[in-house]
């Protein structure tokens, strides 16, 4: 649904769009610890993805766990989910998933369902295999929870260099071009300060997102904007437009 299923048409895409956004990387530059990365189909947010994911490249010979936090779209959960599953397969392969043990926090669940038809894991997975290669996953599926409970698993899950967050998140949803913009803007102002919590009507990340604010903020850590724009830039309407924002934190 939001990319192609031959591995050889996926794996040009999305190298396209990865050489495409690294021409905006300036040299030397910092390999954030998080990002915050869209998740449409690729013709919409590839580009601005890219613009995340293409900052990862220059540590790909160390990082190798991703930490992937996204909303649910189609199954209530309280908490975040972690997958029952083993693996999460593209079709450029499997990725491995590392369970860790959080038995102790009472917001992490177990719930196969919750990924089932998830995209918002999903659809960032191509853009990590093709940057990293091999690496392994902690996918949760975030529902209902505070910031304050997410930072507390954010911060069990931080690692060293070998680790690196991504959260998933579009911004704004349906409204004409000129209001998005206004609207989306304000939530990026606020993401680059630190300053949460963002409304879940603002970022359909927001739940998952203000958990890294918490902790980020507690770390002082520096913010970068990569890319900002809608779905009337790329490939809809004016009318009704879904944003887009690649944003670092390191």
């Amino acid at each position: 649904m939001f990319y192609p299923g031959s591995s050889t048409d996926l794996a040009r895409d999305v190298d396209d769009l990865l050489a495409r956004a690294a021409v905006d990387v300036p040299a030397g530059a910092s390999v954030p610890k998080a990002v915050i990365v869209p998740h449409a189909g690729y013709v919409y947010s590839g580009s601005t993805a890219a613009l995340g994911f293409a900052r990862l490249a220059a540590a790909a010979d160390r990082i190798t766990r991703v930490v992937l936090f996204g909303p649910c779209h189609r199954v209530a959960v309280r908490g975040l989910a972690l997958p029952a599953a083993g693996a999460f397969r593209t079709p450029l392969g499997d990725v491995p998933i590392a369970l860790p043990d959080l038995a102790d926090l009472p917001q992490v669940v177990v719930s196969a369902a919750a990924h089932a038809a998830e995209h918002s894991l999903e659809v960032e997975l191509p853009f990590l295999q093709r940057v990293l290669g091999d690496f392994e996953l902690v996918p949760f599926a975030v529902g209902e929870v505070g910031g304050e409970d997410v930072a507390e698993v954010v911060d069990r899950l931080w690692g060293g260099p070998e680790t690196v967050l991504v959260f998933s998140s579009d911004l704004s949803h349906y409204h004409p071009y000129a209001e998005a913009q206004r609207l989306d803007r304000e939530t990026v102002d606020r993401l680059l300060a630190l300053r949460g919590p963002i409304a879940p009507e603002r970022a359909c990340g927001a739940r998952a997102v203000n958990g890294l604010l918490v902790s980020a903020a507690r770390r002082g850590l520096v913010t970068e904007l990569y890319g900002l724009c809608n779905s009337g830039d790329t490939a809809g309407d004016k009318r009704r437009v879904v944003g887009y924002a690649a944003i670092g934190v390191g």
